[in-house]
């Protein structure tokens, strides 16, 4: 297991937003409109079709609802982490995964800054405190990798606090997973030029304005210090125990099929239908240098 020491952390540095973007303004500009879904070297230059999208959509459901009847059946305990930039989808996909299960059994932990009193505590100890009990799943929309992203990028841990978190999430991880726990973590990436198209939506769309945070706002400059912060979490927190999936989301269809079909093809359960699961699409999903560094390019 990779030890994390402070001289081994990449340094965090902003970066000045795209000079056509203005979030304000009420039209997007035509450049970064024109080049959004391919952004960041994504394999597709269309989105996939709505009929073909919901077909298998609606399979992949229905493989789900077995999975859930499985884990309630056996006692398991699954957990799901949905991290990635902001605007990636995790929403979304956490949405479309848990649309037709009891949710009785299917928990959705999305927490906020930690109260006064959890800031007292050891790091880990209030999400230690919402895993599932038998038979439950619980998804976690963002989780105690929010010491590795945005508490770094914007300075709200110090770089001992960073340094301990990068050790010893390894190890915490470990323990959910002899204790039993089926764990996956996921991390969904977007190019720059679609992420701006997404902040400019929710600043536009009444829908969507709540959405939209001084932390985001603050986010928009500093797309090369998340990126240096993602290489460095990727680095010291991919193990062969719990591994990094990587899901490339400027399409949400896509990466909303291939989150669920993920999970559906790493566990065993009664009645699993391998055709209508589907096999991965490799340009979407994967682990390994060439999905957890794809933007390092953009450093450049």
């Amino acid at each position: 297991m990779a030890k994390a020491k402070d001289d081994n952390i990449t340094p965090s540095k902003g970066e000045a937003p795209n000079a056509d973007f203005d979030l304000d303004h009420p039209k997007l500009s035509k450049h970064i409109e024109e080049n959004a879904l391919t952004s960041g070297g994504y394999p597709y230059d269309e989105k996939m079709k709505l009929k073909l999208y919901e077909d298998q959509l609606l399979k992949l459901q229905i493989e789900l609802t077995k999975l859930q009847a499985f884990v309630r059946s056996t006692g398991e305990r699954l957990v799901v982490v949905f991290e990635g930039r902001d605007t990636a989808g995790k929403g979304g996909c956490i949405a479309r995964f848990r649309q037709y299960l009891n949710p009785r059994h299917t928990h959705t932990v999305a927490l906020s800054k930690p109260t006064e009193a959890e800031r007292g505590q050891w790091y880990f100890q209030r999400y230690a405190a919402r895993m599932p009990t038998e038979g439950d799943m619980v998804l976690f929309d963002r989780s105690w990798y929010n010491r590795a992203g945005v508490e770094r990028v914007m300075g709200f841990c110090t770089q001992d606090e960073l340094a301990n978190f990068l050790r010893e999430a390894p190890q915490f991880e470990g323990m959910l997973a002899r204790d039993g726990i089926k764990l996956f973590k996921l991390f969904l990436t977007i190019g720059q030029e679609m992420q701006l198209k997404r902040f400019h939506d929710r600043r536009h769309n009444p829908l969507k304005q709540w959405k939209l945070t001084e932390i985001d706002r603050a986010a928009i400059k500093k797309w090369d210090a998340y990126t240096l912060a993602k290489r460095d979490m990727f680095r010291f927190t991919h193990t062969d125990t719990t591994p990094w999936t990587v899901v490339r989301a400027n399409d949400k269809r896509r990466a909303r099929l291939e989150v669920i079909r993920h999970v559906l093809s790493n566990v065993e359960y009664d009645g699993r239908d391998l055709e209508d699961i589907g096999l991965p699409d490799p340009k979407i999903v994967g682990s390994g240098a060439e999905f957890f560094f794809d933007d390092e390019k953009e450093q450049n």
